[in-house]
């Protein structure tokens, strides 16, 4: 079970805000290749604060997904919950806390959306089975579309088309639902790849609806067929996918102009991925879906040219 550590004790050997936040980029170098790559386009200054950023999300995720799992409970996550509160109090208690401490002092952010997370944690605790998509999108907003929300305060918004006189008025907009979007998209994304990893652990995240849909039965999950009941699932549910990466497009132009490529380039790799379950004919019991590196550097040059004139 995950224990707050002293304070007092802690604060005499925690490690500088450089080493953190290097402890940070070796997590997500190691557990993201895509998203790594895309952070490395980010100014000197933003790259770090977003390595914080997914840094906490993915030592929280790894406290329900990863090897200590099974003895995570929500006890564990309400400990956890407080040392958020230790964070955005200034207080951190652990190494990589002190990056992410910098990081909310620097690009001052709300608790919730990080708040919000642990309760989509929470859901993996009690729950392997979604009725709806609406239940579903519950979760994905959780677990994924906060993070758009906890990115914004650093990547910055492009206040530059309200100063001209006719718009000077107006409120700046802010892309919340389209940053939300691409979250779900990539969520739904990760779903989809991962179907064959989830029923192994008895996980089931595509709707039971939809299964219903297309007279595709539990039972058909977890012995992986693969026939045209799934290939239509499939295709559903992609497309599905894709319209939320459409809508989080929209939002990409109210960035401030440094972020607009790096961002681009993880929504590209990141829908390249549904691209590669369509060419593996939707086996995602025995074939992960990955894009290769060669073509993620090689989509960068379109991902750049997208944010200068999109």
């Amino acid at each position: 079970m995950l224990q707050l550590p002293d304070s007092k004790a802690r604060m005499k050997t925690l490690v500088s805000v450089d080493e953190s936040y290097q402890l940070c980029r070796h997590l997500i170098a190691k557990y993201s290749t895509t998203f790594y790559l895309s952070t490395l386009l980010l100014s000197e200054e933003k790259r770090p604060a977003i390595w914080a950023i997914y840094a906490w999300c993915r030592r929280l995720d790894e406290l329900v997904d990863g090897p200590a799992s099974a003895i995570t409970t929500p006890e564990t996550l309400d400990l956890w919950e407080q040392q958020l509160e230790s964070i955005f109090a200034g207080r951190p208690l652990d190494n990589f806390d002190v990056a992410l401490v910098d990081t909310t002092q620097r690009f001052p952010m709300d608790i919730q959306p990080f708040r919000d997370m642990i309760a989509g944690q929470r859901m993996d605790l009690y729950r392997s089975r979604y009725e709806t998509f609406e239940e579903l999108y519950l979760y994905c907003y959780r677990v994924a579309g906060t993070v758009g929300l906890m990115s914004t305060a650093v990547m910055g918004l492009d206040n530059s088309k309200d100063s001209v006189p006719w718009n000077s008025q107006q409120q700046s907009y802010i892309p919340t639902e389209e940053e939300i979007a691409l979250g779900i998209a990539k969520q739904l994304t990760n779903i989809l790849r991962d179907v064959g990893e989830d029923a192994r652990r008895g996980r089931i995240y595509i709707p039971l609806e939809d299964l219903a849909r297309f007279n595709y039965t539990e039972q058909d999950l977890f012995k992986g067929v693969v026939d045209d009941r799934w290939r239509s699932l499939m295709r559903f549910q992609i497309a599905r996918a894709r319209q939320f990466y459409t809508k989080a497009e929209r939002g990409i132009t109210y960035l401030s102009a440094d972020a607009r490529w790096p961002v681009w380039a993880a929504l590209m790799h990141y829908s390249g991925i549904l691209n590669v379950i369509e060419r593996n004919d939707y086996n995602v019991f025995t074939r992960r879906a990955y894009v290769p590196q060669w073509q993620k550097l090689r989509s960068l040059p379109v991902a750049w040219l997208r944010s200068q004139v999109l």
